[in-house]
């Protein structure tokens, strides 16, 4: 592969606190993406809010406004991250779909790339810009806008079961999986809009456990141990 997207939910940033950032966590997976980077793949970020804002639990809000919100929770998110990266020694970049002041440059696919020419990780701020998409939805977008080989999801479970493995013991863990079945059994691994545009537009996924040793780095090298969901 030569150039992914890679998707951090905003819950696994902090950690076990369950809210704000795990800096000791963000530092490892800025260690991972350098070494990425240093085989001479392409790295886009794309990050949730969620350790900020659930806004769709909230209903004295009106849903554009709590998906506003939600935006800005995913460009704090990019930024405070982008900051951990560079301390790090990675350089990085943010975009978003909508001016955002002197903190974050205006996206386009001719920017991205220009960036990713010069060996930058780019961060994919403020979702697709508008309410009713999810980070879901904005990942998907812009992997297949800038023609990424696929879509890194890091979660908190070491990738699909065919039941909620923390409820169900007994739950069966999927080495690969069609998107289409991901539909038809509604496993949820991503939002309905973004799965069809994935299936659409051949984009595949690899979804595995942000939590185990250098996954990201292991997703990259031939030691996967989560599950590829197939387009195909």
């Amino acid at each position: 592969m030569k150039r992914v997207i890679l998707k951090l939910s905003g819950e696994a940033l902090a950690g076990e606190q369950k809210s704000g950032y795990d800096d000791a966590l963000i530092a490892d997976i800025a260690r991972q993406v350098k070494a990425i980077i240093d085989k001479g793949i392409d790295v886009g970020v794309v990050i949730g809010g969620g350790n900020y804002w659930r806004g769709r639990s909230n209903d004295n809000i009106d849903r554009t406004k709590a998906d506003q919100i939600g935006m800005l929770a995913t460009i704090m998110n990019c930024i405070y991250v982008s900051e951990i990266f560079r301390s790090e020694g990675v350089k990085t970049n943010i975009l978003t779909p909508f001016e955002c002041g002197s903190m974050t440059k205006l996206f386009s696919k001719d920017r991205a790339n220009k960036y990713f020419e010069k060996g930058m990780v780019v961060f994919f701020a403020g979702g697709t810009g508008h309410p009713y998409f999810s980070t879901d939805t904005g990942i998907v977008l812009r992997a297949i806008e800038l023609d990424a080989d696929a879509i890194l999801l890091a979660k908190a479970i070491d990738g699909i079961y065919d039941s909620d493995p923390k409820i169900n013991s007994q739950a069966k863990k999927y080495d690969k999986i069609s998107i289409q079945e991901v539909v038809d059994k509604q496993l949820g691994v991503i939002d309905m809009t973004a799965s069809v545009m994935c299936m659409e537009n051949k984009m595949p996924l690899m979804v595995f456990g942000l939590n185990e040793d250098n996954s990201i780095l292991n997703a990259m090298t031939g030691k996967f141990n989560g599950t590829v969901v197939t387009v195909d």
